[in-house]
């Protein structure tokens, strides 16, 4: 199927040849014509399955042929949220390419920058916001925006919005938008609370649409699994980093602290190396970003939140440093490469604790991840658990209490101390003395 037996007007076809799109990915050729019909949509999918123009092409399409019968001022027609700075920056600017030939505004608000910039477009007038939600509430509390027009929603990333606290801030939101609107949620996962909160924005029948994480890893990704201690796993890092040939590598940590202890023993290691998580300003996340995808940064370490939004074109490479206690989380990491037709490779840390973690992924992707144990630091007996404090009546026996001035208080030096304690003892008078001695 093609774009054009999906009924795409002339302008978008013009930028999606512009870009290089001639055939829909699974979710967009299942959305599409459900979209241009207006129906709403719950949509399971992770990211790399080209979801973003999945919803932003028909959203565009609408507004190009309400547009011919309206005019005047801009109003917010079409409001998408979601959870990371990242995210809403690429998706404003999939907007942009995909509306090139429309004429159709938009713009990108999130928190951590000044609001300046932001609430002069939104006085000019635009079509189409994208919004993390923080800073879209601070705005309609000032008055800058209004949703009172809105005629497409879209949540995306659900499942991450909860992960981060949202979940009150998306209920204020929905309070504020129209009732009569198409609505469109999209999450990786559907646990029950994330299916409860898809009721509450799509209604009891929407279109459903589930892209198995199956069809979009094993087939285009290399992977492998090391088995390497937790004391080890920088070494394993660096010495990969030196040998594998790539051109980006992207190494996931699971904590904002870690990522930072990695960059930090990689430039001790003369490899170039950024961090990007929550703790960051904006500005320096946008710079490791915009350096990773020039390549003037090969290797760039985050952690999963912060990559929600990393889209870098032919990323050849990614190391799961540590691996997610989600099974879902590490297929959205590995679908950071191998997008489109490309291939690409994942490489996973795994110490004696992630055990677990690694049959649970197995067993989510339906596949046995290959052992590479052809390397010099792999796992050995040394990471078996910490042995118990014996207790008393075995092992070693419970310490006395530390005696008293003049009982031997030294202690730890041997029987030597213990004689050399009596002898200094023995030759000092006896308490009845010194009593006797300071009378006289």
């Amino acid at each position: 199927m093609t774009f054009e037996e999906l009924e795409i007007i002339e302008p978008i076809l013009k930028a999606l040849n512009a870009e290089g799109y001639s055939t829909p990915t699974p979710i967009q050729e299942k959305s599409i014509p459900s979209l241009l019909k207006r129906k709403n949509l719950l949509g399971c999918a992770q990211t790399g399955t080209g979801k973003t123009a999945a919803f932003a092409i028909p959203i565009l399409q609408h507004l190009y042929n309400d547009k011919n019968l309206k005019s005047g001022f801009r109003e917010i027609k079409t409001l998408v949220i979601t959870p990371t700075r990242e995210l809403a920056i690429q998706i404003q600017e999939s907007f942009t390419k995909y509306g090139k030939y429309t004429g159709i505004k938009n713009t990108v608000i999130f928190g951590g920058v000044k609001q300046g910039a932001q609430t002069e477009a939104l006085r000019r007038g635009v079509e189409v916001l994208v919004a993390t939600p923080g800073r879209l509430l601070d705005l309609m509390n000032q008055g800058f925006i209004s949703l009172k027009h809105v005629e497409y929603f879209v949540l995306d990333e659900a499942d991450r919005m909860l992960d981060m606290g949202f979940i009150h801030d998306i209920r204020k939101v929905i309070a504020k938008l129209p009732n009569k609107r198409q609505s469109l949620f999209f999450s990786a996962t559907m646990p029950l609370d994330i299916l409860q909160l898809s009721q509450k924005i799509v209604g009891g029948n929407p279109e459903k649409v589930t892209i198995q994480p199956e069809q979009t890893t094993a087939e285009k990704v290399e992977q492998s699994v090391y088995f390497v201690s937790k004391r080890n796993k920088p070494k394993l890092l660096t010495h990969l980093l030196k040998t594998e040939e790539y051109e980006s590598s992207l190494v996931f940590s699971r904590t904002k602290h870690g990522a930072d202890k990695i960059v930090k023993f990689l430039k001790g290691a003369q490899i170039i190396a950024e961090a990007i998580h929550g703790n960051k300003s904006q500005g320096a996340r946008q710079r490791a970003l915009t350096n990773f995808k020039s390549g003037e940064t090969k290797v760039l370490v985050a952690t999963d939140i912060a990559a929600r939004g990393i889209d870098v074109k032919d990323l050849s490479l990614v190391i799961n440093y540590d691996l997610p206690n989600e099974e879902e989380t590490y297929v959205h990491r590995i679908g950071r490469t191998g997008r489109a037709s490309a291939s690409g490779s994942a490489l996973s840390f795994c110490d004696v604790e992630e055990r677990p973690y690694l049959r649970g992924i197995q067993k989510l992707i339906n596949q046995r991840i290959p052992v590479i144990d052809d390397h010099p630091f792999i796992a050995d007996n040394e990471e078996r658990p910490a042995k118990k404090k014996p207790t008393q009546g075995q092992g070693h026996p419970r310490p006395k209490k530390k005696p008293r001035y003049g009982q031997g208080a030294k202690q730890g030096s041997g029987e030597r101390n213990n004689n050399n304690n009596r002898r200094k003892d023995s030759n000092r008078p006896s308490s009845k003395n010194r009593s006797r001695s300071r009378a006289r």
